[in-house]
């Protein structure tokens, strides 16, 4: 196991057997996500893409009340209350939200309790979301006046749908875990008592998985759900073409016809 050092303790990060995990941890606002916690964001992405040990990524939030409530309020006199700071602090966000966009690692969201406004629109940049059944989503945005950004709107249109999305959105509704899995805003819902099971169970299925398959087929997807028009298919091809031509092609073929598990290596 190795811990990441960062400049807060508001955000934890270890690596375990390639799995690599994040840790909202601030309980005490239900895990809403600070400046500084924004910053240690992107040093943890980082670190975890520079580490070809690291297969998969699991976020997930301190504590049993909260997966991330959003942005922490608290701050919003001290670090946002003029219009240079609000562009500084709006800046960041752009550039938390693009370093988790380009993230070619799968990322698992792992949701318990409150997942709402931002917690929401945190979930939506994983790849996968677990929650438990006792789990509580929505977007207050109509509730608050607020205007939801194009690229969060466009996040979740993608995950359920314009009709979903519409409802969702027009009434500022609570969902319950097992009307979100209705919806496909989560992937599966257990018990709490079983979720970190359960997540890890995928989590370790994927990091046993050849990374370059996986990197391939998430950039693949991600460029069908984009217009006809903003794809990219030589990337995907390219991409495609680099699985074929990896030792791990020649490894996974070696492995069926020996009868054993493969050993990837990610090249």
């Amino acid at each position: 196991m190795t811990k990441l050092k960062l400049n807060t303790k508001k955000m934890l990060a270890e690596k375990i057997d390639g799995i690599g995990w994040i840790t909202f941890n601030n309980p005490e606002r239900r895990n809403a996500i600070g400046f500084a916690m924004r910053e240690a964001i992107l040093d943890i992405i980082a670190d975890f893409e520079r580490d070809p040990g690291v297969r998969v990524i699991v976020m997930k939030g301190a504590g049993e009340k909260a997966f991330v409530s959003g942005s922490d309020i608290s701050e919003f006199d001290k670090l946002r209350s003029t219009p240079e700071q609000v562009k500084i602090y709006d800046d960041l966000s752009k550039r938390v939200s693009v370093a988790f966009d380009n993230l070619q690692i799968p990322l698992i969201a792992m949701i318990r309790g409150f997942c709402m406004g931002g917690g929401l629109g945190t979930a939506l940049q994983a790849d996968l979301r677990v929650a438990t059944n006792d789990s509580v989503f929505g977007l207050p945005a109509a509730r608050l006046g607020l205007g939801y950004s194009f690229l969060n709107m466009k996040r979740l249109v993608d995950v359920i749908g314009p009709a979903f999305s519409k409802e969702i959105l027009f009434t500022a509704n609570r969902y319950s875990a097992r009307e979100a899995l209705s919806m496909g805003l989560v992937n599966k819902i257990v018990k709490p008592t079983e979720l970190e099971s359960a997540v890890l169970k995928i989590a370790r299925s994927i990091a046993e998985n050849a990374p370059l398959t996986i990197q391939t087929a998430k950039l693949t997807i991600e460029e069908l759900i984009k217009s006809e028009s903003e794809r990219n298919v030589g990337k995907c091809q390219k991409a495609i073409d680099r699985c074929m031509g990896s030792g791990d092609y020649v490894e996974g073929r070696r492995a069926f016809m020996e009868k054993r598990n493969p050993k990837f290596r990610g090249r």
